[in-house]
């Protein structure tokens, strides 16, 4: 065997490990971006970005928007308003990537904000999104479009999928509804009603929880109390009238 075959030969293992070391460096870089940034991580009309983290992100701003259909990685897509949608898929997030970036309608993406991005749904548009692992309700502002891949419905804002219950799973099995057109001027007040009304369910389910397993507690130190105390009676009459006698027997003491 020449020596060009004999080196290549003992270089195939190098190359082998070379070539999976960049897969292991790729997936954990991505990784990494997946947790700040959710699970949209690039789009073709990224936008610059125009406030910075930790500045105050302005509301509304924007015009309302149907726009033509258009193609997105080989598949169409027909924006129309639909006062009867009503759909159950899956629902990913985006953040810190898009933060402070202009949306598809002209505001300003905020993160930390109640908002979404719908494929074809009108812009600013008001749906309501149900988490159906948990119940979980919200009612959010979809002005941006995406998500465009694995057959997601939607791609909420940070705030949204933690207040939904899966930032940190990424995606989840959610029903959106159609609620209506969401005011230009960037008026929350219904989103934040509706995130209030759940804070509380959630609060008022955390201090059921909170009192039932303190009931359950102060049930099984009470059993255990009346417990030890059975058997320091038990111990208490056994040795009150009964005593091993010198022949090697029971006798009876501690009574007339």
């Amino acid at each position: 065997m020449n020596s060009s075959i004999q080196n290549g030969f003992a270089l195939m293992p190098r190359q082998r490990f070379n070539s999976l070391l960049m897969v292991v460096l790729v997936a954990l870089l991505t990784s990494a971006c997946a947790s700040q940034n959710g699970t949209r991580t690039s789009r073709p009309d990224l936008s610059k970005k125009i406030v910075n983290y930790g500045e105050k992100v302005p509301r509304g701003g924007g015009h309302y928007k149907i726009g033509k259909p258009y193609q997105i990685a080989n598949k169409w897509y027909r924006p129309r308003e639909d006062k009867n949608y009503d759909r159950v898929g899956m629902a990913s997030w985006y953040g810190d990537l898009f933060h402070g970036r202009k949306t598809a309608n002209g505001e300003v993406f905020d993160m930390d904000a109640m908002t979404a991005a719908h494929p074809t749904l009108p812009l600013p548009t008001l749906v309501e999104v149900t988490n159906l692992a948990n119940n979980r309700r919200v009612v959010v502002r979809v002005n941006d479009r995406g998500p465009y891949r694995h057959n997601r419905i939607i791609d909420l804002s940070r705030k949204a999928a933690s207040v939904l219950g899966f930032k940190n799973r990424g995606t989840a099995r959610v029903r959106v509804r159609y609620v209506g057109r969401a005011p230009l001027n960037g008026d929350d007040s219904l989103e934040r009603r509706t995130l209030a009304r759940l804070q509380g369910r959630l609060a008022d389910h955390g201090r059921r929880m909170g009192i039932g397993r303190r009931i359950d507690m102060a049930k099984k130190d009470d059993m255990a109390k009346k417990e030890m105390t059975r058997d320091n009676d038990r111990s208490r009459t056994s040795k009150s009238f009964f005593s091993y006698g010198a022949t090697g027997g029971f006798v009876l003491s501690g009574a007339d």
